[in-house]
């Protein structure tokens, strides 16, 4: 929301209806949204968004990158297989067309004071797991308690506020938290994937393992072929297969996950038929790589989904556990090398975006001079004024451009040559060299070789600064042990967001996360004030508080100059071949694939069709 519309609702506030404050839940209820009601009353019978008629049946065929040696997800050794979420059920599950608003799976219903001060959910007697055993409060407690101990770090971040778990009667469990506010916390537990305490009990939690893990989700694994291939089965007496949460869903009989050494031969698999669903994530070849038979025949759809999601930030994230990215001058003139215009134009085909938010296409990014923003973003950041960079107060954040000329590349490079030397640091023949004698070189770690072609253009005009920019690209095993140790210079990083940031926001900025493996503060920034105002925005009691806060630690965030801001789109890039059902209706979150079904009709006329792809 604008600047000026938020003036509006101010002089309008009389008349206005009142703000969607986040509440309890009035009693044990069936679902819980982050601030005001549900948009799903009580018996309801599915999400909008699915055919409830979605017919069962065939198989699904999916592409992964790299290898796996685990069926682990919750810990840090191992690299895990793709698609294992669908095993297990969580508490709740999020609706795709609401900002953040759970519904119970697990769970029969939730329970929460209006201070949300502790939860309570009370489990569905006919929960069960695939061996027919009942899913049980010790089995809440027993997950809760070994994700919290020895799960990978964001658990322990996400779950920091929780005081104590304790049993209520047979079926219900209560989380008590610690005091202050953090309304978030009952629907960040409703997320809590259950594990079966019984099955774990004569097994090492802490370790790797390939032994197919016990689940009660709507699939299990059927085969595994370590590191190439890994195949899940529909569980045909899934328990919770009449939910309304998972009507008209996980449709596909068996979704089977193919291994390939990179994304290149696995676009070049999809054309050829082996894969069933590519997920583009680049422009060029979305633009230049689908001008093959199966396309141009209709033997494969190619569609660009619309979705009203926040776009998060990608970019090149500089690890400031290294000296020599401490400085924020230096992060500025880094940033003021890279020229987004022109790669745009030459490599994109125009399709981006650039990304000038933490919250970007969504009302959470900030806007404007802080002057004229609402008074509580304000407030906020007037607290911590000598604490964050002067700009906050005075500037409009914009990423460096050039306008796409040669001219603009130039006055960019001009002024990163003056922070540079306002730092200490002085070319001597051609080469930078900073204020402790040493020349300024640096690597950037890439698990993806498609973005060689994008760090390279920026690596030349850094070496017109002096600089010595070098790209390592590595395999996913590697690149995920490096990055999970803080092992690199530069990488690109992505955060994605939700409409309703909260908790996860300490596992991505917090100072506590910086030194713990595994957490998604790769940038190390260790900040008192964005500690502060991650705070802020998990304690907002209102959507329109929220907003404001969550604009503040975006001014933070961005005036840190703690990336190179990417660029986002609004729309996804899916190629699918030509044997699918799917709704009519694309909820905010973006097109759901699990709503899909394969249609008879369809697949019998792509037929043999579908071999000699190219």
């Amino acid at each position: 929301m604008s600047v000026r519309l938020f003036a509006l609702a101010a002089a309008l506030s009389l008349l206005a209806a009142p703000p969607a404050l986040a509440e309890g839940t009035d009693g044990p209820a069936h679902g819980m949204a982050m601030h005001g009601k549900p948009k799903y009353a009580a018996g309801f019978k599915r999400f909008d968004y699915v055919n409830p008629s979605a017919p069962k049946g065939g198989t699904r065929i999916d592409d992964a990158t790299g290898t796996f040696d685990s069926l682990n997800p919750f810990i840090i050794p191992g690299t895990p297989a793709a698609g294992l979420g669908g095993i297990y059920d969580t508490l709740m599950t999020t609706a795709a067309d609401e900002a953040f608003t759970e519904y119970c799976v697990l769970c029969e219903t939730i329970e929460a004071p209006d201070d949300r001060s502790w939860v309570e959910f009370t489990l569905r007697a006919d929960a069960r797991w695939h061996d027919s055993k009942p899913i049980t409060v010790d089995d809440v407690i027993w997950t809760f308690d070994m994700l919290r101990e020895k799960g990978r770090p964001f658990f322990r971040f996400y779950y920091r506020d929780v005081a104590k778990v304790t049993a209520k009667g047979e079926r219900t469990v209560r989380f008590d938290f610690v005091p202050g506010v953090n309304r978030e916390l009952p629907l960040i537990l409703g997320q809590l994937p259950v594990l079966p305490k019984h099955w774990w009990a004569t097994r090492n939690f802490e370790k790797t393992t390939l032994e197919p893990p016990l689940g009660s989700g709507p699939y299990r694994i059927a085969s595994v072929e370590p590191g190439r291939t890994i195949v899940y089965e529909r569980v045909k007496d899934y328990w919770g297969r009449d939910l309304p949460t998972q009507v008209g869903r996980n449709n596909v009989d068996t979704v089977r996950y193919e291994y390939f050494r990179d994304r290149t031969v696995a676009r070049e698999a999809f054309k050829a038929g082996t894969i069933d669903i590519w997920v583009e994530n680049s422009a060029k070849e979305w633009a230049t790589a689908f001008d093959v038979p199966p396309v141009r025949e209709g033997r494969i759809e190619k569609v660009e989904f619309p979705h009203r999601r926040t776009a998060g930030m990608q970019g090149f994230a500089f690890n400031l556990r290294r000296p020599l990215f401490a400085d924020a001058r230096v992060r500025q003139a880094l940033t003021l090398a890279f020229d987004f215009e022109w790669a745009n134009a030459n490599l994109f085909y125009g399709a981006y975006t650039r990304t000038k938010s933490y919250f970007d296409n969504s009302e959470l990014a900030s806007r404007g001079l802080l002057k004229d923003a609402v008074a509580e973003e304000r407030e906020v950041l007037e607290r911590f004024r000598g604490k964050l960079p002067e700009a906050v107060y005075t500037q409009v954040y914009e990423p460096p451009a050039t306008g796409g000329t040669t001219q603009g590349l130039r006055d960019n490079l001009r002024s990163a040559q003056a922070l540079l030397a306002e730092a200490g640091y002085k070319v001597t023949s051609g080469k930078l060299f900073g204020p402790d004698g040493k020349s300024f070189a640096f690597e950037v770690l890439l698990a993806d070789p498609s973005f060689e072609r994008i760090v390279l253009p920026w690596a030349r005009n850094l070496e017109r600064l002096g600089i010595a920019a070098t790209v390592r690209v590595v395999d996913p095993s590697q690149y995920q042990r490096r990055s999970d140790d803080y092992d690199f210079d530069v990488v690109v990083a992505s955060w994605g967001q939700s409409q309703s940031p909260g908790n996860e926001q300490r596992d991505f900025w917090g100072s506590a996360a910086r030194k713990a493996p595994g957490s998604r503060n790769l940038v190390g920034i260790q900040n008192e004030a964005i500690d502060a105002l991650i705070e802020l925005v998990i304690a907002a009691e209102s959507r329109e508080s929220l907003v404001a806060r969550t604009r503040a630690l975006d001014l933070a965030l961005l005036w840190g100059h703690y990336v190179v801001p990417h660029w986002h789109i609004p729309h996804d890039r899916v190629a699918y071949w030509n044997r699918y059902g799917m709704p009519a209706t694309i909820p905010d979150a973006g097109v759901q694939i699990d709503t899909w079904w394969i249609d008879a009709a369809k697949d019998s006329t792509l037929g043999l069709r579908r071999s000699g792809a190219n």
